[in-house]
């Protein structure tokens, strides 16, 4: 499947603005992380791209959430290492805990998208380009902040041997990148 083919299939099954922004920030930051780890940059854009296809689907139960993608997207034949770390970015669907680099990437790279965008948020231009990795890492410690961003999944960036610091910054550069199309 091409990237193209992917973004077609994502916006069959996602609608909302939001989401298909939070999707495409989870590519961006899947691409950067797979550069810098020597992985394969299409197969973890890939992942970043789709991860949430099914989330609209489920009505965003996470008892059901990843389930439904992983329906779809093998159906689509879709490579299993990119379903696999789909399915795992909500282990608890799964009854399994996340072992592979690619699995903490995708749940770390994923979640910590959210952080950037609030953090860009509070700032009055609303913008990316204002937002510093100490902005984020501060934030990281403000539980109140952000409260449904949950930074244990963040902090699984050091599993795949990228402190939190270098995670932000490197994330915050990423989105930068598209923050056109994320309209920041």
């Amino acid at each position: 499947m091409t990237r193209d083919e992917a973004d077609r299939l994502l916006k069959d099954y996602v609608k909302s603005e939001r989401m298909l922004n939070h999707c495409y920030a989870a590519e961006a930051v899947m691409r950067s992380l797979a550069r810098k780890l020597g992985e394969d940059e299409e197969k973890w854009g890939m992942a970043g791209l789709l991860h949430d296809i099914d989330f609209e689907v489920t009505d965003a139960d996470l008892s059901r959430h990843c389930l439904e993608a992983q329906k779809i997207l093998t159906e689509k034949n879709v490579d299993p290492e990119i379903v696999d770390a789909i399915v795992m970015h909500n282990e608890a669907v799964t009854g399994r805990k996340r072992e592979t680099r690619f699995q903490h990437a995708l749940a770390a790279g994923e979640t910590i998208t959210g952080l950037v965008v609030a953090t860009a948020l509070v700032y009055a231009d609303k913008k990316l380009a204002s937002v510093k990795t100490k902005s984020v890492v501060k934030r990281m410690k403000e539980k109140a902040f952000a409260a449904s961003v949950n930074r244990e999944i963040i902090m699984e960036c050091e599993a795949i041997g990228i402190p939190l610091n270098e995670f932000a910054e490197l994330s915050i550069a990423a989105m930068l990148e598209i923050s056109d199309r994320l309209g920041l």
